[in-house]
């Protein structure tokens, strides 16, 4: 398993680099550029030339890719173009711990409701339980957090004002701990989020575990365990539910970055001080330095919660081995 992660970590490398060249020659064929306005009015021509000139941007493009990279490799993420008091380490401090504990607790909701849910749905197979189960994980599935945001915010937050709506983590600590604060106005800030990004998760995990469950409990060992004696639930949580999660493990990975990603929409609708409300806003900004290594941090989240999968697949399953 050690061999396996450093192979993984080490083709990780030219991924990456790819990545990085990619995104930086995207974002640079962008119409427009960062200083081609102040306010609604266009910045002197002189000025502009003075500003890309102090921040290297009149140079050939492949001069401008190799010194971000140089910045990279000693932890600089590049200048805020349009800040003078902040840099992209900076912004990333300030927001990453917002994203990544947005993204954890909705995973957890995710899990809460949707493994039982699962569960209950597998064991009452074609009854009634099973169909009302199925029917709310395909509305889950169904409603993207574009529409969810914005009733959860109509219900709770306007019309019955239980929950604020917005300004989550305005002027959160860095700290390199990602775990949410004890307090009540950070839950009282949160529930609405992570529900609108945890419900299509719970759903997804839920249609998982029910087919998981259902295709274990048909197995030949599963009826040996019954015809022992064994209580059903020792049979379902001892003997069944473990190899029915590894189809949950499989989206684990992608499940974790696309809830960090997947952020991107609810952080703008809540107006969440996050990496995806500042990841929007820096293409509309033309923040090269800012877009790139925002991207850049995606793609390692991910590239983390793939490795994760692989790991809790030999967990899961003690026949699975990694050569």
């Amino acid at each position: 398993m050690t061999k396996f992660i450093i192979r993984r970590v080490l083709v990780a490398i030219p991924v990456m680099f790819a990545i990085a060249l990619a995104t930086f020659l995207l974002v640079q064929a962008l119409p427009g550029g960062p200083f081609d306005t102040v306010g609604q009015k266009a910045m002197p021509e002189h000025i502009r030339e003075l500003l890309e000139r102090r921040y290297g941007l009149d140079q050939p493009i492949y001069i401008q890719f190799f010194s971000y990279l140089g910045n990279l490799l000693r932890g600089d993420l590049g200048p805020m173009l349009r800040s003078s008091t902040q840099d992209v380490n900076d912004i990333v401090a300030q927001t990453f711990p917002v994203s990544i504990q947005l993204g954890l607790l909705s995973i957890l909701l995710g899990f809460i409701i949707g493994i039982p849910t699962g569960i209950i749905a597998a064991l009452k197979h074609n009854s009634v339980v099973d169909s009302a189960a199925t029917l709310i994980a395909v509305l889950g599935v169904s409603i993207p957090n574009l529409v969810l945001g914005p009733v959860l915010i109509l219900v709770f937050g306007v019309w019955l004002e239980w929950l604020p709506i917005a300004f989550w983590g305005a002027n959160p600590p860095f700290t390199l701990y990602f775990l949410p604060p004890l307090t009540a106005d950070f839950w009282t800030h949160a529930v609405l989020p992570v529900f609108a990004i945890g419900t299509g998760i719970s759903a997804g995990i839920s249609r998982l575990t029910r087919a998981g469950l259902l295709e274990v409990l048909s197995e030949d060992y599963i009826r040996t365990a019954r015809s022992k004696g064994l209580r059903e639930r020792a049979v379902v949580v001892g003997h069944a539910l473990k190899n029915s999660l590894i189809p949950v493990a499989t989206v684990l990975g992608p499940l974790f970055a696309g809830a960090v990603t997947g952020s991107l929409i609810v952080e703008q609708i809540f107006a969440i001080n996050g990496m995806g409300r500042r990841y929007i806003q820096s293409i509309g900004a033309r923040e090269y330095f800012l877009l790139t290594s925002l991207t850049l941090l995606y793609s390692v989240l991910l590239i983390i919660g793939n490795i994760l999968v692989d790991v809790m697949y030999a967990w899961l399953d003690p026949r699975i081995r990694y050569d």
